[in-house]
């Protein structure tokens, strides 16, 4: 006989170790089912090896999905503060670095450790190193064949994340197992993702690698303000993360390299009191000087700007303002944050993401199609995912 179960948690993750614990202290006999050889994968990894484990200032408004309204209850009912108040208790200390994006002061260990002994003091019981090669519906519940044997139980929670970073071991698993019960797959992309470029602009700001400023880029009506990195290969940054979750194959990107001047007025000035100072020298002063060598070079932009005309000034500020490019592609899930689209949140109940008209059935985390964006929303969209399955399933 198979061994049996309350809930069986596919995914040892962020959200489904929150769900494990969150049941396990209801009393329901929870296994959780991982099959890599240490929970929290991506965990450990995350906020360079340091975990930007929330964001203070969460909210719906932080989230994509084909259905937004749909994150907004889990949201509500399990809250940024909530989980700050479980990482106090455990004692890990922790710091604020950007507005209210909150990171580990030592370690993203530090979280895996607390919700591993959350789980242990729920009573869950953890199984790692186990594939799940099957999935079935048994009579009052289901049964999941792995290669530890066969299990079964009332509930079953799928927490298997999506396809972003796959040599950590990620897979469309999730999407298999909704399809196979009819449950709508959105179609899913990588997000939160270095942009390539193509052949020449590449070649022309590879030697800049490893240079950040900060910029406003904008692409489909979506603006962000953040810091833009040059990389060999393309660009990324947290502006460019941030940005790539709304860019499309084929759209531009808008970047203002001096978001926070007005180049129009401050180079007719300049001119009028320095004729003889050239756009490096302006450059140099508004942003980092190999950058704004390089660009000037770029633009063409050698001479004195006494040289320059107005019509030629408003042109320039227009290109500083709105430089505009067209990335060749991203570089996908090999390093993608996140998997935006997946589970189609229609299918699930926005209280508890239950199946709608499968019970017992649970998505949760980062196979259901709620994407938050960079800085620790993510982590709170799992937890707050996790709690809600976790206490209805």
């Amino acid at each position: 006989m198979p061994s049996s179960y309350d809930v069986i948690i596919i995914g040892a993750g962020a959200a489904g170790l929150m769900c494990a614990m969150t049941a396990g202290y209801r009393g329901r006999r929870v296994l959780v089912i991982e099959h890599a050889r240490r929970p929290g994968r991506k965990i450990l990894m995350s906020g360079g090896g340091r975990c930007n484990f929330t964001n203070l200032n969460s909210t719906p408004a932080n989230f994509i999905s084909d259905n937004p309204g749909f994150c907004i209850s889990a949201l509500k009912r399990y809250t940024p503060e909530n989980f700050l108040d479980l990482v106090e208790r455990h004692g890990i200390e922790h710091e604020e670095k950007a507005a209210g994006q909150l990171f580990c002061r030592d370690s993203a260990k530090d979280i895996v450790e607390l919700l591993l002994t959350e789980c242990d003091w729920a009573g869950v019981e953890l199984m790692l190193r186990t594939q799940v090669d099957a999935v079935a519906q048994s009579s009052g519940g289901y049964q999941v064949s792995t290669s530890e044997g066969t299990f079964r139980s009332e509930s079953l929670v799928v927490a298997c994340g999506g396809l972003s970073i796959p040599t950590m071991g990620a897979t469309g698993f999730g999407y298999e197992i909704a399809r196979q019960f009819g449950i709508p797959v959105l179609p899913t992309r990588a997000a939160l993702v270095p942009f390539t470029l193509e052949p020449t602009l590449k070649e022309q700001l590879s030697p800049l690698a490893g240079i950040s400023c900060p910029v406003e880029v904008h692409c489909n009506g979506e603006s962000f303000r953040e810091p833009m990195l040059v990389t060999h290969r393309g660009l990324s940054g947290p502006a460019m993360l941030q940005i790539s979750s709304f860019w499309e194959p084929g759209d531009e990107l808008v970047i203002d390299l001096l978001p926070s001047d007005n180049p129009q007025n401050s180079l007719r000035l300049r001119r009028q009191e320095r004729p003889s100072t050239t756009l490096t020298q302006y450059l140099n002063e508004q942003l980092p000087k190999r950058f704004a060598r390089a660009f000037s070079t770029l633009q063409n932009w050698d001479q004195p700007l006494q040289h320059y005309s107005n019509r030629d000034i408003d042109t320039i500020a227009d290109t500083l303002k709105q430089w505009t490019i067209r990335p060749a592609g991203t570089e996908g899930y090999r390093t993608a944050e996140v998997t935006l689209g997946g589970v189609d949140t229609r299918a699930l109940s926005s209280q508890t993401m239950e199946v709608r008209d499968q019970p017992g059935l649970f998505f949760i985390g980062e196979v259901v199609d709620v994407t938050g964006h960079l800085g620790g929303h993510n982590f709170q969209w799992a937890w707050a995912s996790g709690v809600a399955a976790g206490q209805a399933c």
